[in-house]
């Protein structure tokens, strides 16, 4: 079946939701990325696309 390029969005990030985005925010200026990424539990991509989300907003 094949998913509109929003709803494909939708379901890559629902497992962000368990992500503490304070602790991120707290660690992004004093942490390198591989660690953030194995504190948090996410993948190097992800925590990529929220710093880019965060420079955006």
């Amino acid at each position: 079946m094949r998913l509109h390029p929003k709803q494909a969005g939708n379901n890559a990030i629902d497992h962000l939701y368990g992500a503490n985005f304070h602790r991120f925010v707290e660690m992004e200026s004093s942490v390198d990325s591989m660690e953030i990424a194995q504190e948090l539990g996410l993948s190097l991509g992800d925590v990529k696309k929220l710093k880019e989300k965060l420079k955006r907003s």
